[in-house]
Order: C-alpha cells, then sequence, then structure tokens
C-alpha cells in the first residue's frame, strides 16, 4: 500500500487503522484485482449521505473510491445511498432491493445513529441488522459495518451507547467487520484538538470522512490482499 495519505501531504494525519480506528472481529476475502471496478454500496444515513462535507466529493464514499485507486491501486465503483435521518428499519428495505439487483460485491452499513438518538426498539433493531446480514450473506455479498460517530451531543449516553454494543456483538457473532468509529473518534478527541467532526458538533467534517474512508480502505486492501 502507497502512503496512506499520499495525495493529502499538506494535510493532518488521520488516526492509525491499527490502533485507533479498528475494524473489529474477522476481515472478509474479496476477488483479486482485476480490470473490472469493484462495486461497492455505501448505505445508510446522514453519514453517508455525507451531512457536513462541504461538497459532494468530501464525503466518504466518495473519498474512499479515490483512495482505492490513487493509493491502493483498486479500481472501484462506489455508489453513495445515504438518506439523512433514516432509521434501520427504513434502510433495510432499501438494502434487499440492492442486493436483489446483483450489482454490489460490497456492502459498508452505517447503521445506528438516528436509532439511538430516537430511542428505536433495541430488539427491532438488533433484527433488523441481523436480517441485512442474513441477506448479504444469502446473495454472496460481502458486508462491512459502521458504527454511530462519538460526539458530546446526545442526550441519553447510555443508550446511545447499548446501540453501539449491540453493533459490534452483530459484527463479532456473525464474523462481520465493524469500523469502530465511536471508539475511534472518542479516543481522538482526547489526545488532539482536530476535530472531526463539523460546525454543528455532530456530524463530520471533511477531515472526518476522509479518515473513515482511510480506515475503510484499509480492510478493503487487505481483504483483497488475502486471496493473493
Amino acid at each position: 500500500m502507497l502512503g496512506a495519505h499520499s495525495a493529502f501531504a499538506d494535510s493532518p494525519v488521520c488516526p492509525d487503522p491499527d490502533s485507533d480506528f479498528e475494524a473489529n472481529g474477522p476481515t472478509f476475502a474479496l476477488p483479486q484485482r482485476d480490470s473490472a471496478p469493484l462495486k461497492i454500496l455505501a448505505i445508510g444515513s446522514s453519514s453517508t449521505e455525507g451531512i457536513g462535507a462541504t461538497s459532494p466529493a468530501n464525503t466518504y464514499p466518495a473519498r474512499l473510491q479515490d483512495e482505492l485507486a490513487h493509493d491502493d491501486g483498486i479500481a472501484a465503483d462506489v455508489r453513495n445511498a445515504g438518506v439523512g435521518g433514516e432509521l434501520a428499519a427504513k434502510t433495510l428495505p432499501r438494502l434487499l432491493a440492492a442486493l436483489k439487483s446483483g450489482w454490489a460485491r460490497l456492502v459498508i452499513w452505517q447503521v445506528g445513529t438516528n436509532d439511538a438518538l430516537v430511542g428505536a426498539d433495541e430488539g427491532l433493531f438488533r433484527a433488523t441488522l441481523e436480517s441485512g446480514v442474513y441477506a448479504a450473506r444469502a446473495a454472496g455479498v460481502a458486508l462491512m459495518l459502521i458504527d454511530p460517530q462519538y460526539t458530546r451531543k446526545i442526550p441519553d449516553d447510555s443508550r446511545y451507547r447499548r446501540f453501539v454494543a449491540i453493533i459490534h456483538d452483530i459484527g463479532a457473532r456473525f464474523h462481520v467487520p465493524v469500523v469502530s468509529r465511536y471508539a475511534m473518534m472518542q479516543r481522538w478527541g482526547a489526545k488532539t484538538r482536530t476535530s472531526l467532526l463539523s460546525e454543528d458538533g455532530f456530524h463530520m467534517n471533511d477531515f472526518g470522512y476522509r479518515c473513515v474512508a482511510h480506515a475503510l480502505a484499509e480492510v478493503i486492501e487487505d481483504a483483497i490482499q488475502s486471496k493473493l
């Protein structure tokens, strides 16, 4: 892998995915590099849509496609299917339809933030997430999860952390990698003044989205290398 930030030499350096922004759980295998782009569906809510980014080019799906191509030499087609404010139960039918289409080889599901904020039923949230995991597995499509962002603007922190824990529990049980955004942002905020959040203190900023993309690219690169 080339320098993780070769295209952004004058920008702050993202947290190290191996220590601060890890993907928990076993990784998966992806097809070896070939001339066909790796088709990736990024689905979720505002963090996928890119609320807080200065432009669509600075959302994490756009940054992911760029980093895979420029730093890792992996041709990828990353489609952004983020809908701001959406709950997991609303995302699931869109995910099922996307899997049925047969287009994606990898799905990245950013999930849990809005469910935690509104106090969605935790049992229903777990069942919804499990349904998505089963559907991806049945379709033969690799799946990654992104847990909620860490922010101090949470009305019920204990409930928020329970939703984070549910996502990681499902990742461990079903061997689905979970990019630990919550833990990374919490540790990062304790040791640096470089913010990953936009001015609203809730959504990520351009730097935050770039760091999410970088962590995802590391996992994808490792998954492809495991096939070599």
